[in-house]
């Protein structure tokens, strides 16, 4: 009896010890802060990597991701590092998206750690998304590592800087770190600060599992692998678990800890951080933020702040080529295996023929589909104008969910529309301010408050609808603040708006794909900027052809392209006039059946022309 307590009280002192010196946290940026070159040098530092394996970025392992400097999948990589205490030390870093369209990983990153650097470009300062991060971070109780990064560029301003980091958390000025990225400078601080600030996991590897999913990634051999942190018990090779929101049930094949590679293991404690392979072929069974249990023991209870990714921006995606329909379908299959936000169905224009609508977490995520698509599945495509999707009332009480103006109901029968609306947090030099605030008003921005960070950087909210930042916002911004804006936002919600259906007539038939949801007041601008520029890409035909904007039954604006004429009275060489009359009345007459049958089709020229139109 006495030895059997000794065994335990040992075993007990060995999950303490071994849970005493792992360090869980993640690296949060501005994007182009230099969050992956920093984690290149902790990588060095630990000797993780040899000097052979060693490159630049080496976690950004997408080629989309070294060429833009951007972090687009998250990763997760575990160190070991012997501390000046003597101590060795697991590190587990779990790396992050920087930009503002992957928000939802970013938060299930986060909630996977006890510590966070907070990583600021010394020749940069502050900027929108280190802010957002921040408070994200905040909100799981992380302890926040400031860190200083760039302090060997010319352009630094180490002062200034820290003292905005001092404004922003509150902290004391001997708590923040300097540290170059490039050169490896103050890293080795950087590392002990998390030994010694970053808290031990808490967890017990004798309670029933529950483990976190942070990330997915598609192998082709072997299905969809998670990455998960285990918060409770211990989830061991062979065991058959349950994916708790999915409801889907798989055996853990094999499970291991993720160092540049993935080194398989027979069993994974509270407290770390691990892979699962189950031969998953279906991607929606795997979603980020659901909770791994084991079905024999199962926890009572998921792992909070699970929800699904709903896609906030739609566009229709096409194949220059008619007859490339299928490949462009199984493209799109093998991207989504690969990331599960992706959401598509397919969809038919008369511009453009048969295609899909995609939707998409926001217009950085539908521009790496698109180049994604052709770079790895050599697909050139079309993408329409990108919109929302907006919640309709009808007047029978019934709320649809419309992403594309031809599925919205006719207007007599429509209650109540409303669009989604956003936060935006802008941060600029005090010079831009004006032409910053003008821009966001045009956009039916309403201000919420603004704040001098410093005595010329200012920061300002403004609550606007979603649709007027997805088209040309950003672009304006950076061109307005002469690149030195910093844009971020999140959702609140959706709102009533005035919007109105503007269809695009020719000869009196609606062309379904130039159709558009508009805000009601600037509606007649557009539809007559829209005939305006149909009218000079739209080619000639025999008869004449009426362009209108309407909005229901009311004609808005009008343009008429004229027919091309013959002289049919060349060859009358005198006589009476009737003569020539009679030849006109008969021209006349062909014209007008021409017209009744006669379709205009209109040159796929003329319909990127007008989607590109400001």
């Amino acid at each position: 009896m006495v030895f059997s307590y000794f065994l335990l009280s040992l075993s007990l002192d060995y999950i303490d010890w071994r849970m005493k010196n792992i360090r869980n946290f993640c690296i949060i940026a501005h994007i182009d802060h230099g969050k992956s070159t920093l984690a290149d040098r902790l990588l060095e530092k630990t000797n993780t990597l040899n000097q052979r394996e060693m490159q630049a970025q080496v976690l950004d392992d997408m080629d989309l991701e070294r060429e833009k400097g951007i972090t687009i999948k998250s990763h997760a990589i575990q160190m070991e590092y012997n501390a000046r205490n003597g101590e060795k030390y697991t590190l587990n870093l779990i790396d992050t998206p920087g930009h503002v369209d992957f928000s939802y990983e970013v938060s299930r990153a986060i909630a996977s750690c006890e510590g966070a650097l907070l990583v600021v470009d010394a020749t940069q300062g502050i900027q929108a998304q280190t802010i957002s991060n921040l408070y994200l971070a905040l909100g799981q109780d992380l302890e926040i590592i400031p860190v200083l990064n760039k302090i060997d560029c010319e352009s630094a301003m180490i002062d200034e800087v820290k003292d905005q980091i001092i404004d922003l958390i509150g902290c004391k000025e001997e708590d923040i770190l300097l540290a170059s990225g490039k050169t490896g400078q103050g890293v080795e601080e950087v590392l002990e600060a998390i030994v010694e600030r970053v808290p031990a996991p808490k967890g017990d590897p004798n309670a029933p599992l529950q483990a976190l999913i942070f990330d997915s990634v598609f192998n082709p051999f072997r299905g969809v692998i998670a990455y998960f942190r285990v918060f409770n018990g211990t989830i061991h090779k062979g065991e058959h678990v349950k994916f708790f929101n999915a409801g889907s049930e798989y055996d853990a094949d094999e499970i291991g800890v993720l160092k540049l590679k993935m080194v398989a293991r027979d069993e994974i404690k509270a407290g770390d951080v691990g892979y699962i392979c189950s031969g998953i072929k279906n991607s929606t069974d795997v979603k980020v933020g659901d909770t791994i249990t084991s079905v024999a023991n199962p926890a009572l209870e998921a792992i909070a702040g699970f929800e699904d990714v709903k896609p906030m921006v739609f566009a229709g995606v096409y194949p220059v080529e008619a007859d490339q329909y299928e490949d462009l379908r199984a493209s799109l299959e093998k991207l989504k295996l690969n990331d599960a936000s992706l959401t598509f169905e397919p969809e038919s224009s008369l511009a453009l023929g048969f295609g899909f609508r995609c939707g998409f977490l926001g217009l950085l995520h539908m521009e790496i589909i698109q180049e994604r698509l052709y770079r790895e599945f050599d697909m050139d495509v079309i993408t329409t104008v990108p919109n929302v999707s907006y919640h309709i009332t009808t007047t029978q009480g019934e709320e649809l969910e419309v992403h594309n103006p031809s599925g919205l109901p006719e207007i007599t029968k429509v209650a109540k529309i409303e669009e989604p609306y956003i936060l935006a947090q802008i941060i600029t030099k005090a010079d831009f301010l004006g032409n910053v605030l003008k821009l966001c008003i045009d956009k039916r921005g309403v201000m919420k408050n603004q704040t001098f960070i410093t005595q010329d950087r200012v920061e300002v909210n403004f609550e606007m609808p979603l649709s007027e930042i997805v088209f040309d916002f950003y672009d304006k911004l950076k061109s307005i603040s002469k690149g030195y804006a910093s844009f971020d936002y999140h959702r609140t919600g959706y709102q009533p708006s005035k919007l109105a259906k503007l269809d695009i007539l020719l000869n009196g038939e609606a062309v379904d794909a130039l159709s558009s949801l508009i805000y009601a007041d600037h509606a007649y601008d557009f539809g007559r900027k829209m005939c305006e520029k149909l009218k000079e890409l739209i080619p000639r035909q025999q008869f004449d052809i009426a362009i209108q904007a309407a909005i229901g039954a009311k004609i808005i604006a009008r343009e008429t392209v004229k027919a091309v004429r013959k002289d049919v009275t060349a060859k009358c060489y005198g006589g009476d006039i009737s003569r020539k009359r009679k030849l006109l009345e008969k021209q006349k007459a062909g014209k007008k059946r021409m017209r009744q049958i006669g379709s205009v089709q209109v040159p796929q020229s003329a319909f990127l022309a007008v989607l590109k139109m400001d």
